[in-house]
C-alpha cells in the first residue's frame, strides 16, 4: 500500500516546516507562550499567507485542501514543532462555518484577519459539577445566548466564536462577536503552552448558523480527531528520536546507556507501538468519508490507540532521561506535556474505547 502523502502535500509540509523552523523555533515559542495571547499573531498571519489555514478547508469554502489527509499533514507539522496557536479551534469552528455557508467570515479566518475559536463544552462549577447548558432564544430578528462554556481555545485572543447552544430542543450553532455586550471572557494559560478560557454569555447576541447543527458539529469534531491523532503521532516521533539520541550520548560505567539490552528492548517496544498508532491515524483519515459510523469508529480507534501509546512514549522518555527529562529547559519535557494533553483533547482513551465498542455493534 502506498503511504506517501503526494507531491502537493509534501510541498506544503516542506514549506510549513521551514517556516516554523525560521519563525517559530524554540526560543520564539517560549516567548510566545509567555505572552498574554499564548501565541505569536505575526507568525499566525505568516501561516495564513503561506496557505496553511487554507489547507484545512475545501475549495467551496475558500480553501484549497480540506481532505482528512490535508488536515493530517498540517497537524503533523504542528506536532513536530509543538507550534502554538488556535489550529484546532480554527479547524472545528471553520468547518461549521463552511457547512453553514458563511464563507465571507471563513474567508477572513483563512486570511488570518479574523481569529476564530470554538465553544462547545460546558463550563465546570467550583464544586466539580457541570454548568447548566447554554441556551438560545429568539430576540427580535435575531437570537441571544445565555450560559457558560469551558476551556475555550485561545478565547482571549479570538474575535469571533462558533458557539453551540440549545434552541427549541435542538443543538444549534451560532456565531458570536466576542466584543459584543453580554460577553465576558476569563482566559488563562495552559500547562502545555497556549491559552484557553471560560466564556460567559448573558443575553449575548448570536448569529444563527444552523438550527439543527448536530451533524455539522459531529463532522467537525471528527475532523478535529483526525488532526489531533496526527499531531500526537508526530510528537511521539520527536520523543522517540530525542530519547534514542540521549541513550547514545549518556554514559554509565564508561559506555553509552543505549548499549544496555534492557533499554534497547524498551525502546524497540516504544518504536513498534508508535508505528501502530501511526497506522491508526492513517486509518482515521482513510475511512473518514465512508459513512458516519465508519468515520467515528475509526476515529475512536485512533484516539484510543494514540492515547495508550502516547502515555507509554511519554513515560519511557521521561524515565530514560531521568530528572533532566522533567526540566523546563529541555524541550523534551514540553513535548511530553503536549502529548499528555493531546491524550485528553476531544475525549480520552477510556471514552473512545467505550465509543468504539458501541459503534462496532452497529458496524
Amino acid at each position: 500500500m502506498d503511504f506517501s502523502i503526494g507531491e502537493d502535500r509534501q510541498m506544503l509540509v516542506d514549506s510549513f516546516s521551514r517556516f516554523l523552523a525560521d519563525k517559530a523555533g524554540w526560543e520564539a515559542r517560549n516567548a510566545a507562550i509567555e505572552s498574554d495571547e499564548g501565541f505569536d499573531k505575526d507568525v499566525w498571519q505568516g501561516l495564513a499567507e503561506l496557505g496553511v489555514l487554507g489547507a484545512l478547508f475545501g475549495e467551496e469554502a475558500g480553501g484549497f485542501g480540506g481532505t482528512p489527509f490535508d488536515v493530517g499533514v498540517v497537524f503533523g507539522e504542528v506536532g513536530r514543532a509543538i507550534a502554538v496557536g488556535p489550529f484546532l479551534a480554527t479547524l472545528i469552528g471553520g468547518r461549521i462555518l463552511a457547512d453553514a455557508g458563511d464563507t465571507d467570515t471563513l474567508e477572513n479566518v483563512i486570511a488570518g484577519a479574523t481569529m476564530l475559536t470554538f465553544a462547545h463544552e460546558p463550563a465546570v462549577n467550583a464544586d466539580g459539577s457541570i454548568a447548566d447548558a447554554t441556551t438560545a432564544s429568539a430576540s427580535g430578528d435575531g437570537h441571544t445566548l445565555t450560559g457558560r462554556k469551558g476551556v475555550v481555545d485561545y478565547l482571549g485572543a479570538a474575535d469571533l466564536a462558533v458557539v453551540t447552544a440549545e434552541l427549541d430542543g435542538q443543538l444549534a450553532a451560532f456565531l458570536v462577536d466576542l466584543t459584543a455586550s453580554g460577553v465576558e471572557r476569563r482566559d488563562y494559560p495552559l500547562v502545555d503552552g497556549g491559552t484557553a478560557g471560560e466564556l460567559v454569555l448573558d443575553g449575548a447576541p448570536g448569529k444563527l448558523l444552523a438550527r439543527d447543527a448536530k451533524a455539522s458539529v459531529d463532522a467537525a469534531h471528527a475532523m478535529g480527531l483526525v488532526g489531533t491523532v496526527w499531531e500526537a503521532v508526530a510528537v511521539m516521533d520527536v520523543l522517540r528520536d530525542s530519547t534514542i539520541d540521549y541513550l547514545k550520548t549518556r554514559k554509565q560505567f564508561g559506555i553509552p546507556i543505549g548499549k544496555f539490552q534492557a533499554l534497547q528492548h524498551r525502546m524497540a517496544t516504544v518504536a513498534l507501538e508508535i508505528e501502530q498508532a501511526r497506522s491508526a491515524a492513517i486509518n482515521a483519515a482513510a475511512n473518514f468519508d465512508k459513512g458516519e459510523t465508519a468515520r467515528d469508529r475509526f476515529g475512536s480507534a485512533a484516539k484510543y490507540t494514540v492515547g495508550k501509546t502516547g502515555r507509554l512514549a511519554t513515560e519511557e522518555a521521561i524515565q530514560m532521561h531521568g530528572g533532566i527529562g522533567m526540566t523546563w529547559e529541555l524541550p523534551l519535557s514540553h513535548f511530553a506535556k503536549r502529548l499528555t494533553m493531546l491524550g485528553h483533547l476531544l475525549g480520552d482513551e477510556d471514552e473512545h474505547l467505550a465509543r468504539f465498542m458501541e459503534l462496532s455493534k452497529a458496524a
